[in-house]
């Protein structure tokens, strides 16, 4: 299976993206291909909404999208990768999303499976309501198949996530698609 791991953390080393490393670790160890998309470092611009492209054709941005587009498109499963926010997803994940889809009317036909994963330190769980609920939108929205999720409740930094067990918890998850 063709994995695509899109990832939205401006902080490189920060603890979803240590749940992304290690969900590819055990995903790549059970013989699947996996490419990551970092969609926080990329030369992603919100769409315009010009309708230069007819949703279907080239973009007028000069940017890297199209050439996400095209590796989206072979995968068979996308895993979203975010740093919780109190809003959910983090921005440039969103922005993402949003210039795929526009692109892609036809993309609800596609079967992808998917998969969410996320950490933060959060005293109250409506956050991650909110982001929960974001995803299942997107779910509904593009027809994906809904894998699982890893919701790390209570780990602000990379160190507290290390040393719980939700690094093991990516890893075995990805072992076991």
């Amino acid at each position: 299976m063709k994995i695509i791991v899109l990832k939205g953390s401006p902080n490189i080393n920060g603890s979803s993206n240590m749940l992304a490393d290690n969900f590819i670790m055990g995903a790549e160890e059970a013989g699947h291909v996996v490419e990551e998309i970092d969609a926080a470092h990329a030369d992603i611009e919100p769409c315009t909404g010009c309708v230069s492209c007819g949703y279907e054709g080239p973009c007028i941005l000069c940017d890297d999208m199209d050439i996400f587009r095209e590796k989206i498109l072979e995968a068979d499963m996308l895993v979203f990768v975010t740093p919780l926010y109190y809003y959910g997803m983090s921005a440039q994940l969103k922005v993402l999303i949003d210039r795929f889809c526009s692109a892609n009317s036809s993309i609800q036909s596609r079967h992808f499976k998917s998969a969410l994963l996320t950490v933060a330190y959060n005293s109250s769980n409506w956050t991650f309501d909110a982001l929960e609920a974001h995803y299942d939108t997107l779910v509904k929205y593009l027809n994906l198949d809904d894998q699982g999720r890893i919701l790390g409740y209570g780990c602000g930094t990379p160190s507290m996530t290390k040393y719980s067990d939700y690094p093991k918890d990516a890893y075995e998850f990805g072992k076991s698609l």
